[in-house]
């Protein structure tokens, strides 16, 4: 088996007295739909913060296709190839769709907004902002205000940028919240196809929807790693139901 694109081992996180991550061990497969689930204060958004650069572990190695990312600026480990979004919406709402992802093609060629002008004519550039429009759906939409437009729309946005630094490992932390049914699905689906090839970590409580998704599944309960497996070997484990998700999988 090949080498895990994401290696965690003994990972600890500590807020002074309050340990939060209690020795996280996980590993990630190139190319598979992982999710990461289980009850509120869990520590998944933590391990989602430590992951991406956001917090340093206590102690703990994180291992990113090959190289110690632990303490690393967010912005080192995103030239690595890791990419993440947040639980809000982390766009320009007062710019267009188009402005956004173009900013968001721009920010890994390490172009700043003062020369937006200049780049606004760089063919490249607008290519790549009109492939990641049609990838998510939004051409339609290109020159509408990102703060107007619905909610899922703006989850799509927040994806195209997030795909726009062409990442091979992605964390997206509950893309689905607050979403009615008919959104959840035409997200969810979006997530699948725009993710083939590419690494994905989710956290997300739409249990029908990790279920769906997910190649794999691993659970924290107190920051903690308890179970990793496939959706029907989660189902059935008895340890997950217990701590997690009683009978809700079941049903």
């Amino acid at each position: 088996m090949s080498e895990p694109i994401l290696s965690i081992r003994g990972l600890r996180k500590s807020f002074g007295p309050t340990e939060i991550m209690r020795g996280v061990d996980l590993d990630l497969r190139s190319a598979e739909r992982h999710a990461l689930i289980g009850p509120n204060g869990a520590g998944k958004s933590t391990l989602f913060h430590l992951v991406s650069g956001h917090l340093a572990p206590s102690a703990g190695e994180i291992r990113f296709d090959g190289q110690d990312i632990g303490g690393r600026s967010p912005q080192a480990i995103n030239r690595l190839g890791l990419a993440r979004s947040f639980q809000i919406t982390n766009i320009f709402p007062k710019l267009s769709v188009f402005e956004n992802i173009r900013l968001g093609v721009m920010r890994p060629r390490g172009v700043q907004y003062t020369f937006w002008k200049v780049m606004s004519r760089d063919k490249a550039i607008q290519r790549e902002t009109e492939r990641l429009l049609e990838l998510v759906r939004l051409t339609a939409r290109a020159s509408t205000l990102a703060g107007e437009m619905a909610y899922s729309e703006q989850r799509s946005l927040e994806i195209a940028m997030t795909l726009a630094s062409d990442p091979k490992l992605i964390l997206l932390d509950e893309p689905m919240a607050g979403m009615a049914s008919e959104e959840t699905h035409y997200t969810a689906q979006l997530i699948r196809e725009v993710t083939q090839g590419r690494t994905l970590v989710i956290v997300e409580h739409d249990m029908d929807v990790v279920f769906a998704l997910s190649d794999r599944i691993s659970v924290l309960v107190y920051g903690q790693v308890i179970a990793t497996g496939t959706p029907d070997e989660i189902r059935n484990d008895a340890r997950v139901k217990e701590a997690y998700l009683g009978e809700e999988v079941s049903a």
